[in-house]
């Protein structure tokens, strides 16, 4: 079973479609173009040197990376200087899906029939609420549904293993205000 989220998809029109808003450009460092970076993904991919991001509507390359105690500190090819780096600061960034089937990609949840192991349609998900506790599906109803309950996933169907009453409470709450 998918374990993990990321971060949503762009719908920022001048961001190509299907780019994963991963971080943002925080502010310059030094003379030389570095910059700090604050991710809001844990994946490794995003800091190795070759790590491609959108930036501003181009590509960006990341040519060195060092972990600082909050936030990446890294240099992109063609950011050599203050200015430069200047203005690209306050700016996010979006990177390319990665392929993990261990990963649940938000982007891949949003759109997909719900359904439980007994075969009962809840309706589509609509949007994927950031909770502290676990993500939650959101779904047409406006039911929500702890990511912790999905059982499998495949590209357009989501599979639910429900705790009873979890729809009920929809249902009850609905009825009492007529």
């Amino acid at each position: 079973m998918p374990k993990s989220m990321s971060t949503f998809s762009t719908t920022d029109a001048q961001t190509p479609q299907g780019l994963l808003h991963v971080g943002r450009v925080t502010r310059p460092h030094g003379i030389r173009g570095d910059v700090y970076v604050s991710f809001f993904t844990d994946r490794p991919e995003r800091t190795k040197i070759g790590a491609r991001f959108w930036l501003k509507n181009s590509w960006i390359t990341v040519t060195s990376a060092r972990l600082q105690p909050s936030s990446w500190l890294m240099h992109f090819a063609g950011i050599d200087d203050r200015n430069a780096a200047e203005r690209i600061s306050k700016s996010d960034i979006y990177g390319e899906p990665i392929d993990d089937p261990a990963v649940m990609w938000v982007h891949d949840l949003i759109g997909a029939e719900v359904v439980d192991i007994s075969g009962a349609h809840y309706g589509k998900c609509v949007w994927v609420v950031d909770n502290p506790a676990h993500s939650l599906l959101e779904l047409e109803s406006g039911a929500l549904v702890p990511v912790v309950f999905i059982t499998e996933r495949t590209k357009d169907k989501i599979t639910i293993n429900p705790p009873d009453g979890l729809f009920e409470l929809n249902i009850d709450e609905n009825e009492d205000e007529k």
